[in-house]
């Protein structure tokens, strides 16, 4: 039975009209409260919750930032560098395993081994094959990963040679996440891409012969001078390889890329990409597509071939509020109850881990209310959640406490309530990141996310 009516109602706004052009700023929400209300004075609520043990059951993730490319994609906007050399990579790899060490200690550890690890970037394939190798056995070495369900990581199929692929697969790797983006050439250039679509099918093809679980690939729908016809086509491709996993991200113009300061220079108030009813349209033909092969989507952005098999530990468990220990420039996580990001700039996190002090720049603690919605809304790019698991953890009646906002989307034709569950449709999950606004305190609602 639907206990949210689908119907007009005076007391509840209209859907206001959509913005159909790209404008610049951070569309997709990550984290709550926003990144933009983490403060330096807040480190010290951070440096107190690593020195309590772990809440009882909290699962604990491993997070590396490693920010080396070959080039900057002009849609990037992480912390990425294009101009180190080996010996600054060495001493960056370094300063992270000194940095895993230092925590490594502290009472928040409480005996955990980490439950997933994840690599990001930036390019952590773009490590070479001694550098890789000797960065995951100390990393083992401090914390072993014998026990982790997912350890994951993010490639540049231009980076990929055999050995190298076959070095990411024996440290452990069990999701080899593929940033393809496009198959079209001309559009991976145009965007910044440093890889071109014959590596794409070169490392897909030896990344099967040496057996990796999970091989995921990347899609970003609505790029520089994406049309409809070269989207068909690059998820015409996808289907051809066949991937255990698919995850497909509308373009965003946030204000530290490339494309927004071309914007700026020339005068531009929309970004030159397509809209975002036409980046929709496009990720609903592809997951239409995927459907119709037999994958099952899993999340705004996700659709997997085997659902029983396929996971996203990493995701999940964050979602549902487990502790992150992030290491690296300008990483977040996440340790009893605290948020935290470590300094954004490279000589500065270094010179930190050199004079012996954690790089940390900012924190918040969020309050159990700003908890409670945070986890609610992440659950809610699933496409589902469960009252009864807010229930059970925090003691709240989410059909109580939201009912506002869930009549709101539901009046708009996106939502709807089914016993415990609380479900998006298509239509909704497709534009999810903008419905979670709805659900922000009023004190959160502001356009700067991060």
């Amino acid at each position: 039975m639907n206990e949210v009516a689908n119907t007009d109602s005076e007391a509840h706004r209209q859907m206001e009209p959509e913005k159909k052009p790209t404008t610049a700023g951070n569309y997709f929400v990550s984290n709550y409260p926003p990144y933009s209300f983490w403060k330096p004075d807040h480190v010290g609520e951070f440096l107190e919750a690593i020195e309590r043990p772990p809440s009882p059951d909290t699962k604990m993730g491993l997070y590396l930032h490693i920010p080396f490319c070959r080039k900057r994609c002009h849609f990037c906007y992480f912390k990425v560098y294009t101009d180190k050399n080996a010996t600054a990579i060495n001493g960056y790899l370094e300063s992270a395993v000194k940095e895993l060490e230092a925590y490594a200690s502290k009472p928040f550890i409480g005996g955990r081994k980490p439950n997933f690890v994840y690599f990001g970037g930036g390019t952590p394939s773009y490590l070479s094959v001694p550098q890789l190798t000797s960065l995951t056995d100390r990393m083992k070495a401090v914390l072993p990963w014998d026990e982790a369900e997912e350890v994951a990581f993010e490639c540049e199929p231009g980076t990929l040679t055999d050995q190298k692929l076959k070095a990411i697969r024996d440290v452990g790797v069990t999701r080899l996440s593929l940033g393809v983006e496009h198959f079209d050439d001309h559009i991976l250039e145009t965007n910044g891409r440093a890889h071109r679509s014959k590596e794409v099918f070169r490392a897909y093809q030896y990344a099967r012969e040496i057996e990796f679980p999970q091989v995921n690939i990347d899609l970003i729908a609505g790029m520089l001078e994406e049309t409809e016809e070269k989207w068909k086509m690059a998820v015409e491709r996808t289907l051809e390889l066949g991937p255990d996993s698919v995850t497909i991200y509308q373009m965003e113009v946030p204000f530290n890329t490339g494309i927004y300061r071309q914007m700026k220079d020339s005068g531009q108030l929309t970004a030159p990409v397509a809209d975002w009813a036409t980046k929709r349209r496009w990720v609903d033909y592809a997951f239409g597509e995927l459907e119709k092969e037999g994958y099952t989507v899993t999340s705004a952005y996700t659709a997997v071939k085997d659902k029983a098999r396929t996971k996203f530990i990493y995701r999940d468990r964050l979602w549902e509020g487990a502790d992150l220990l992030s290491v690296g420039v300008a990483s977040f996580g996440h340790i009893g109850g605290t948020h935290y990001q470590n300094n954004a700039d490279f000589e500065p996190y270094v010179n930190a881990i050199l004079d012996g002090n954690l790089p940390v720049f900012r924190a918040l603690t969020p309050s159990n209310e700003e908890r409670l919605i945070r986890e609610f809304i992440l659950q809610l790019k699933l496409g589902h959640t469960r009252c009864s698991y807010f229930d059970q953890k925090f003691g709240v009646n989410v059909k109580k406490k939201f009912e506002a906002p869930l009549k709101q989307i539901a009046d708009w034709g996106f939502l709807k309530i089914d016993g415990d569950e609380i479900k998006l449709n298509r239509e909704g999950l497709l534009q999810v990141d903008r419905l979670l606004h709805e659900f922000f305190l009023p004190q959160h609602l502001t356009q700067r996310l991060v």
